[in-house]
């Protein structure tokens, strides 16, 4: 494996900072190897709650919250800093915790969140912080008298963010840096699978000065904390990446005290090829299992392909599968890694296995691939599925399994990318753009890209459906951590 530095943090950040972790130890494996890379201290959920407590007192003084915004530019771009100059490290770091390949590494992992966070700032820049509500001119002098009508955009107060294993950093970029931009607080809880990128946040707001208590960072390898996080009262909002499963658990606890919630969650993404697009289509089963081993929420798994040309498709999409090469993720030859558990691992051989009981057949992949004996590998696999009603094409796997399915027309290719609970994003291909963008208007997902497309930090994403609440990314995502106030003023 790579012997690049990994983060040296291991204790949880809170108030300012590194402290003591009172719960037990959590042993990190890399999924690659299933050996410990490293040992964090995790927070007790006493220390969870003394994060969230000094969030609160942090935001309520009001030294960040209704500071000048260009320190907290200043802030968050010292931070960026830091990053870039210890991006070698957190590479390393998530090669070996979450199993990212190379080719990862330099774009979805490390290289865009990088990028992300100084793009994010650059966008929070124009936004403005107030500004007049359009009205006609007998209501804005009337009686008399001269009134003004001005929206304020403030930082809704104490955030909680919670992410997931698979993009650990970008996902934390997501959340952190517009609710620190905007002036919020924030704790910050990563996924127990992969806790060490997640302690660089610590360390990066240590090194820009960031006040005490504006960003915390806890660690634990059970849910009582997050729990706590998503149900005291002093936490305004909570923003979460994750299983639908979960979401609806977070909803569930934050509506006793009517918390603000963004929520990204599950989805079964279809990428849609028009009759005059086929050919495009060979090389689509790369979108899912490059993309982190199919271990991604937008990941493309359902195909859609004229009837006619399914068997033709399904070949060649095998085919290429079978070029693919599967190993040591900091090997840069290697496209795919491993699954994050032998559990999630585990989880893909049952759905090949409820997919064929359904009627489905195995064009390639569908085990654990041969030789690799230490790992929680899993073959890119593809599934003839007779219709969308099977499980394979219902349920969001995590995996590197992609659904293959044919359709009469466009109509009947519409009704199966909405026939889903799901509804994050999609894909449709044609060389005619006009009838592209037609059936992309059609589908019921959150972002929809038409050959290709683009994403950063300027493009907003969200879900749909069971997908999720609200959106991340873009104004859009900034303004979710800003609440709006209506000032009213009159002359004396």
């Amino acid at each position: 494996m790579t012997s690049a530095p990994f983060v040296r943090a291991r204790q949880p950040y809170i108030d300012g900072k590194f402290v003591v972790g009172d719960g037990p130890p959590l042993a990190v494996e890399n999924p690659a190897t299933e050996e410990v890379v490293a040992t964090v201290e995790t927070t007790s959920v006493a220390q969870v709650e003394q994060a969230v407590m000094a969030a609160r007192r942090a935001f309520d003084t009001g030294e960040w919250a209704w500071a000048d915004r260009r320190e907290r530019v200043a802030a968050v771009l010292r931070m960026a800093d830091w990053f870039d100059q210890h991006a070698a490290e957190l590479s390393a770091t998530i090669t070996a915790e979450a199993g990212a390949t190379v080719a990862m590494i330099g774009t979805a992992q490390v290289g865009l969140p990088l990028r992300h966070i100084r793009a994010a700032t650059e966008l929070y820049l124009t936004l403005p912080e107030q500004e007049h509500t359009p009205r006609p001119l007998d209501e804005v002098i009337g009686g008399n008298r001269v009134a003004a009508s001005i929206l304020r955009y403030e930082p809704v107060g104490v955030v909680s963010a919670i992410t997931a294993y698979n993009y650990p950093l970008w996902l934390a970029v997501w959340k952190v840096i517009p609710a620190l931009l905007t002036g919020n607080t924030v704790i910050l809880r990563p996924s127990p699978l992969t806790p060490i990128s997640a302690l660089a946040w610590g360390e990066a707001a240590d090194a820009a000065g960031l006040p005490p208590g504006v960003l915390n960072v806890v660690v634990e390898d059970d849910l009582a904390g997050a729990r706590l996080m998503t149900t005291a009262p002093e936490v305004d909002l909570v923003t979460f990446t994750g299983s639908t499963q979960v979401g609806r658990e977070i909803m569930r606890q934050g509506a006793d005290t009517v918390k603000r919630l963004m929520l990204e969650l599950g989805g079964k993404s279809v990428q849609l090829y028009l009759p005059d697009a086929v050919e495009r289509a060979y090389a689509g089963g790369m979108g899912v299992f490059a993309a982190h081993s199919g271990q991604a929420c937008v990941a493309p798994t359902r195909m859609l392909v004229p009837s006619d040309r399914k068997a033709e498709v399904m070949e060649k999409v095998a085919q290429i599968a079978s070029t693919i090469v599967i190993g040591d993720p900091s090997d840069p030859k290697v496209l795919m890694g491993p699954l994050i558990t032998a559990a999630q691992r585990d989880k893909c051989e049952r759905y090949v296995a409820a997919a064929v009981e359904h009627g489905a057949k195995v064009v390639y992949g569908g085990k654990r691939p041969a030789g690799l004996d230490k790992g929680y590998y899993f073959e890119p696999t593809v599934l003839d599925v007779p219709d969308n009603s099977n499980p394979a094409a219902q349920d969001e796997i995590f995996g590197p399994v992609l659904t293959v399915l044919g359709y009469d027309d466009l109509d009947h290719a519409v009704a199966i990318a909405n026939d889903s609970i799901y509804g994050l994003a999609g894909q449709v291909y044609s060389n005619d753009l006009n009838a592209a963008v037609d059936v992309a208007t059609r589908i019921r997902a959150g972002a929809v890209s038409v050959n290709g497309g683009t994403t950063g930090a300027y493009a907003s994403s969200g879900g749909y459906k069971q997908s999720g609440v609200g959106r991340e990314r873009g104004v859009d995502g900034i303004r979710t951590f800003q609440q709006i106030k209506h000032l009213s003023i009159g002359n004396p």
